[in-house]
């Protein structure tokens, strides 16, 4: 007998217990093997689609934050805008009230200058209405010795302080 060939017997048994060994295999073994196969499958598919949920979870709470970004950018913005008309506002409010106070100070300050000013002339003319007397009476005393010199002095003396 040779090594390269095998005797008939001999292939007979080994053929005989490899169809029990796949049988046996077949019955209990590559089932359980198949099952493992697809849970790992079905393990890994639901992992890539968690994955891939994760995946568009994230890109879409990056577009909300995004978003919510750009709004909080629009309210400041907008907040900025009503800052700037309510400086604005209070600037010229501002500026109004301290116009219109300034001008009524001026007018009152007018009013008084004007007061003031009527009252010295009053004053200076009856200062200068005092000493006119007291100087024509001096002058008539000297020179009018007669009632009637003295009127005509007192009429025409009157009509150039009333013209004044």
């Amino acid at each position: 007998m040779s090594l390269i060939t095998p005797d008939f017997g001999l292939f007979f048994w080994m053929a005989v217990v490899f169809l029990c060994v796949l049988a046996i295999l077949w019955k209990w073994g590559f089932p359980v093997i198949v099952n493992m196969v697809n849970e790992r499958k079905a393990f890994i598919d639901g992992s890539l689609q968690k994955a891939h949920e994760a995946t568009e979870k994230l890109a879409n709470i990056q577009k909300e934050g995004e978003a919510l970004l750009q709004e909080a950018r629009e309210k400041q913005a907008e907040i900025l805008k009503e800052a700037k008309q309510t400086h604005d506002s209070i600037v010229s409010k501002a500026d109004a009230d301290a116009r219109e106070q300034a001008n009524k100070l001026l007018a009152e300050a007018k009013a008084q200058i004007e007061n003031e000013k009527s009252a010295a002339i009053r004053e200076i003319r009856a200062q200068v209405a005092e000493l006119s007397v007291q100087i024509a009476e001096k002058v008539v005393r000297q020179n009018l010795s007669s009632d009637k010199a003295q009127m005509e002095l007192i009429d025409k003396l009157l009509d150039e302080v009333s013209v004044d």
